[in-house]
């Protein structure tokens, strides 16, 4: 019988390597992939920048298909990630909303882009090291389930994925925790078993995200108004990119008391502020809803919900409020939903699907 062909994302981390060996364990046709999203051609700048796409990770990756005497490939998305990735990005920093850009680069560059180009080399499937587990349901569906170590559960950020792409991919290290991941790079005799995990925005790596955003969009944010929700003026800001709803660090004005940004206001060019309790909301509507482990909401349901990456979590009701708009009740105030991120939805273990958060009420 001819071997399944898989196409491996390799970042030259120990995740997707280890992905990679399970897979030719396993009895798959592996070839590896390095996307290469790197804007700039200057060598000293791909090698720092493009966390898990940077040079260093072109030869870190290099080095394990080469031990694991498998085929491997640099493609270049540059033109998808630009378009994709960064420009959504500046794109909703300048309409004051908080992207989620590993959410756009998952389901339009490491899926979209490389599942479509892996398919026209032959592919069967594409792999990566994220962690999470692929589970057919009763229903015929295909859902994400999370991942057997909860504290690196990468669900949140794949909520997104189509049930076609679903059906084409292998997630081989969502049943292990990390310690086992690594002992399996130990074993397998990587170089990189100890290598530290990709943190930050990968094409931010400084973290100065309204530095990134005034360069890419070719012009400076202007300076406005900080105000109450009433209205009244209570001082200056340097310009909206420099804010997130729910931020207290940093705002640069002092009113004898801790103040939130409660809301970004680009077409005043207003940044509202208030205490700690005019943050927290019930409600959060979200839109550009994409269902997982159903086809669609007939009838509110009460699911485990999350508001941002590391949010914990919270029970909410969920229902339709428009044809491509959900409301969540949660039972206990939420502080801080930011528009612009995600809220992912789960039935148990189970991602019933997410979407853009557009406004707390």
């Amino acid at each position: 019988m001819k071997k399944k062909k898989v196409v491996v994302g390799m970042s030259g981390g120990v995740d997707s390597s280890v992905a990679a060996w399970l897979l030719k364990e396993q009895g798959y046709e592996v070839i590896g992939v390095t996307m290469q999203i790197w804007q700039k051609e200057e060598r000293a700048f791909a090698e720092e920048n493009g966390g898990c796409c940077g040079l260093s990770a072109v030869e870190d990756a290099r080095r394990v298909a080469e031990q694991l005497d498998i085929p491997y490939y640099v493609m270049n998305f540059r033109e998808e990630f630009k378009e994709k990735v960064i420009d959504y990005f500046v794109e909703e920093y300048l309409c004051g909303r908080t992207p989620n850009p590993c959410i756009a680069c998952n389901r339009y560059v490491k899926w979209e882009s490389l599942l479509k180009r892996s398919l026209e080399i032959g592919a069967d499937y594409i792999a990566t090291g994220h962690y999470a587990r692929i589970r057919q349901l009763p229903n015929g569906r295909l859902a994400l389930r999370m991942s057997a170590t909860s504290s690196k559960d990468q669900t949140y950020a794949l909520y997104n994925l189509t049930q076609e792409q679903l059906k084409r991919t292998l997630m081989p290290v969502g049943g292990f925790h990390k310690d086992e991941i690594r002992a399996m790079a130990e074993l397998a005799g990587f170089r990189i078993a100890a290598k530290p995990d990709s943190q930050d925005i990968c094409f931010v790596p400084d973290g100065d995200y309204a530095s990134f955003v005034e360069a890419a969009a070719g012009e400076r944010s202007l300076p406005g108004n900080f105000v109450s929700p009433e209205g009244t003026v209570l001082g200056r800001h340097k310009g909206i990119i420099h804010y997130t709803v729910g931020q207290r660090k940093g705002l640069g004005i002092a009113l004898g008391y801790p103040v939130f940004v409660l809301e970004i206001r680009p077409e005043t060019n207003e940044v509202v502020l208030g205490n700690g309790e005019q943050t927290l909301s019930r409600y959060v509507r979200s839109n550009r809803i994409n269902f997982m482990s159903v086809p669609g909401l007939d009838k509110e349901m009460r699911v485990w919900a999350k508001i941002r990456y590391n949010h914990k979590g919270a029970w909410c009701k969920v229902r339709m409020s428009g044809e491509d708009e959900i409301l969540c009740e949660f039972e206990e105030p939420q502080r801080a939903a930011a528009p612009g991120q995600a809220v992912v939805l789960y039935d148990g273990e189970v991602v019933l699907g997410g979407g853009i958060i557009a406004g707390n009420h």
